[in-house]
């Protein structure tokens, strides 16, 4: 949550007090003394809230309130005056403002209507954040998620075997998202604009593989599961490999492949063909640190596609997801984020293992939240967690996290 408040009040002493208030709670203030001064501070995606007075010299609240919505719809502003008028307060509810107090204000109300607005800000610029990432950048980018270092590895490996003509491997364990990153390979790729053509191993034979590879034509032939091929397509498939150059296959499967054709049950030489590409994609439990991206990502998805408000996602919520496995991978994740849109999620069972290694858990995912929070700003979040920098610190350490892969 973002915890910055721009305070306007044209009374220095009330706009001390109430800086002093909100400084008490962990909040940064930045103080201004008129419409002039405040109007330079609101810019489109202020990480922060307004609280003004309403009766000022010159332009009042209303007018500040106004630029405000013209600049950001979406920029909450709380209206403060000193006068009890109803008439006032529904003028500025019916404006479009967030809240309206009146002054002297107790602190815990102040508090509450400002945490309250904040906790919307941070929400909808999380949103718009989500959304600039999937209208941006290239495919990659757009549709493979993750802050963590195995995400990047997985993006750039994607990017490098895409630019290549020759036939591809995904693996990775159920639920991890084969399919997805077989598509972003294809639109990365020279084929990018040609057909993308997706079929199932298990309902594949001889004959269908024919069809299979002249819908694909010059474009990209996905293959979901390999292993499931039978003897007989695997043999027709290895042969079309060899004689068919303008479709590149770009295979998958959650099994060992290697295993299998050592065993017996797949035929080594197709293979081999197959694998002269290969992209590993890596399982949440190893890169737990990309759980709250992924689960914030599904979570404004689902709300999209339901019209559903965003709900809040809290640091307990995040913890949780974090202090599990998902042996389910992104499929599980993505489940449980339309679970929690809905309201209808009561949590997975956390896997029972022991007490050390649990709280070991929940706090490197106290520490990675708190530095995604203030951009891999250490010192920043040392203090948001109220821990000596030197201990933060070491926390990181023990923990392997990187703070600058957060910036």
């Amino acid at each position: 949550m973002t915890h910055r408040v721009l305070l306007v009040d044209d009374d220095v002493n009330v706009r001390d007090a109430l800086g002093q208030t909100l400084e008490l709670a962990d909040l940064s203030t930045i103080p201004a003394g008129s419409y002039i001064e405040a109007k330079d501070h609101i810019v489109p995606d202020f990480d922060g809230v307004i609280v003004t007075d309403v009766r000022m010299p010159g332009k009042d609240g209303f007018h500040l309130l106004e630029y405000a919505q013209e600049v950001d719809p979406d920029l909450p502003v709380i209206l403060l005056t000193g006068e009890g008028d109803i008439p006032m307060a529904v003028k500025g509810i019916s404006a479009g403002a967030f809240g309206f107090l009146e002054k002297p204000c107790a602190p815990k109300d102040l508090l509450s209507v400002v945490e309250k607005a904040l906790k919307t800000r941070a929400l909808v610029l999380e949103n718009r954040r989500l959304r600039r990432q999937l209208e941006t950048g290239d495919a990659a980018s757009r549709m493979l998620f993750g802050i963590s270092p195995q995400a990047e590895d997985l993006r750039t490996r994607v990017r490098s075997v895409a630019h290549s003509s020759a036939e591809v491997l995904v693996y990775g364990e159920p639920g991890t998202g084969t399919s997805k990153v077989a598509e972003v390979i294809h639109l990365l790729s020279a084929a990018s604009m040609r057909p993308f053509q997706k079929v199932s191993a298990a309902s594949l034979s001889p004959e269908t593989l024919g069809q299979a590879f002249e819908a694909a034509g010059d474009g990209s032939l996905f293959i979901d599961e390999a292993a499931a091929l039978t003897p007989a397509t695997q043999f027709a498939l290895l042969e079309n490999l060899e004689t068919e150059k303008s479709t590149r296959v770009i295979a998958a499967t959650y099994r060992d492949l290697q295993a299998e054709a050592l065993a017996g049950r797949f035929n080594p030489d197709l293979y081999y063909k197959l694998e002269v590409m290969s992209v590993r994609i890596p399982a949440i439990r190893e890169r737990a640190e990309d759980i709250p991206v992924l689960f914030r990502h599904y979570v404004a998805i689902a709300c999209e596609q339901a019209a559903l408000p965003l709900p809040e996602i809290t640091p307990e919520v995040i913890s949780r997801l974090m202090a599990q496995d998902w042996p389910g991978n992104a499929r599980a994740l993505m489940n449980e984020a339309m679970r929690f849109a809905m309201g209808l999620s009561e949590g997975e069972e956390v896997e029972e293992i022991g007490f050390a290694e649990q709280m070991a858990k929940v706090e490197r995912s106290l520490l990675v939240e708190a530095l995604r929070k203030q951009q891999g700003n250490a010192s920043k979040a040392a203090r948001a967690l109220k821990l000596p920098r030197k201990t933060f610190y070491d926390k990181l350490s023990k923990h392997g996290i990187r703070a600058e892969f957060y910036r």
